[in-house]
């Protein structure tokens, strides 16, 4: 079984049409790491506030 995450109300569900609010869901998943990524730096700035 996949997990699932409604876009529109954020509730997460097992079926691609989100219960609640009838809207597709999408997977949850983060993007894949990757050591050479170029705006990493700018995302870790953003993270802490700066």
């Amino acid at each position: 079984m996949k997990i699932y995450k409604c876009g529109n109300c954020g509730r997460y569900t097992l079926e691609s049409i989100c219960p609640k609010c009838s809207s597709p869901a999408a997977d949850p998943k983060p993007a894949k790491f990757s050591p050479k990524d170029p705006y990493g730096k700018y995302r870790r700035l953003a993270k802490k506030g700066e």
